[in-house]
């Protein structure tokens, strides 16, 4: 399936806080992944459910700080813009708009800062794995760790459907 004709990866890398654990796996970001004709969230929802990515779902991104230990989680803006926040405060930054793409390690801590009302995401997951959430300081940090050590990585990019695709920065 064709990319947004700007198409980018940007990563980031986040140390663990006193309440997030964050990940040794870098965030992805990839803007501009998908054209708009291809955006809508059944478009999306279905791209990354042929790609291997389940659970799809479309919402938004809560506005607090939490992230997720039994899944790694793959965000699609749709609608509206809003700026998201990664990694816990003083963490990075990240302004979505439609087509804009972010792979999401699982314990990376993530929140929506500001947005318009009609701020949407689709999400999904790798297969097997789920985004039961976890508020900041939920969880002990050596325990949050444990969980998502045990977690497979995923075998293909949600996106494009290649192996490894964007995720081979998860690869090393």
């Amino acid at each position: 399936m064709p990319r947004g004709k700007d198409f980018t990866i940007e990563t980031f890398r986040f140390a663990p806080t006193d309440a997030i654990p964050n990940s040794p796996l870098p965030l992805i970001v990839l803007a501009g992944a998908i054209e708009a004709a291809e955006g809508r969230p059944e478009q999306v929802m279905a791209r990354f459910e042929a790609n291997g990515w389940q659970g799809s779902w479309v919402y938004t991104v809560f506005d607090y700080w939490h992230y997720h230990v039994e899944g790694h989680e793959v965000l699609a803006c749709v609608a509206g813009r809003a700026s998201v926040g990664f990694g816990g405060d003083g963490g990075a930054e990240v302004a979505m708009q439609p087509g804009d793409v972010v792979i999401i390690p699982a314990g990376v801590g993530h929140k929506r800062l500001s947005g318009d009302s009609g701020f949407q995401v689709v999400g999904a997951y790798p297969p097997g794995q789920n985004g039961a959430i976890t508020k900041a300081g939920g969880l002990a940090i050596d325990e949050a760790e444990r969980r998502i050590a045990a977690l497979p990585l995923p075998e293909r990019d949600p996106v494009t459907g290649e192996a490894p695709g964007a995720i081979a920065a998860w690869r090393g």
